[in-house]
């Protein structure tokens, strides 16, 4: 299978969590967000949005929205599962990640960042004022989810489906200067994260298309 995705990516860096931690391989396909590659002729092909990242399968398949791709390694590759056995175990891993995902890092995107300064003529002040009012609230939501369910990991002391989202999010929210000194959950899970193999494998700094020192 094949991964198109760009390194800082947060829905491509979810995905190379999953893929890591099933033990997966995969060719990956560098898509240079920066310099606009997300809309090339070639690109929209595949994902006409223009988002990264997207999967195509060895039969020829593509897939985008990396909740959907996840779903699919879930389902093709049940083992080891990123789910948890009991039924509300699993509602909350969906849950952390559909807030993450939905509720966080879309008012995060680069693209909206870049929106609120070009259009909406914000400076960079009022840009961090909305990174912590949106992805922000969200995050704080979750922390207080994390009360309930955590263990080593999001949900009990196995890696999974909601540590996939809450990396990410995490590592993106400190790029962009996120007030996260409250999560202290979050930050206690990221940190055991950043030690577990398939974390590491999956890091951004990682990747063949890091831009080192940036």
């Amino acid at each position: 299978m094949k991964l198109f995705g760009y390194w800082r990516s947060s829905a491509t860096y979810r995905v190379r969590i999953a893929l890591a931690l099933k033990n997966l391989d995969y060719q990956y396909a560098p898509v240079n967000l920066l310099k606009g590659e997300q809309k090339s002729e070639a690109y929209l092909a595949r994902n006409p949005l223009g988002l990264v990242p997207a999967l195509e399968t060895d039969e020829g398949a593509v897939m985008t929205q990396s909740l959907a791709i996840i779903a699919h390694l879930e389902e093709t590759y049940p083992e080891p599962s990123l789910l948890p056995k009991g039924a509300a175990e699993r509602a909350n891993a969906r849950s952390i990640a559909l807030t993450l995902a939905s509720e966080a890092q879309p008012f995060m995107n680069l693209r909206i960042q870049q929106y609120l300064k070009n259009d909406v003529g914000l400076d960079d002040a009022g840009v961090k004022k909305w990174l912590n009012q949106w992805p922000g609230g969200a995050m704080a939501a979750v922390e207080k989810k994390l009360a309930h369910t955590a263990g080593d990991y999001c949900i009990g002391d196995a890696p999974g489906l909601a540590d996939c989202f809450l990396v990410p999010q995490f590592f993106g929210a400190s790029r962009f200067s996120v007030d996260v000194s409250s999560f202290k959950k979050m930050k206690e899970i990221y940190d055991r994260c950043q030690q577990h193999p398939a974390f590491i494998k999956a890091h951004p700094d990682n990747q063949q298309d890091a831009v080192k020192g940036s």
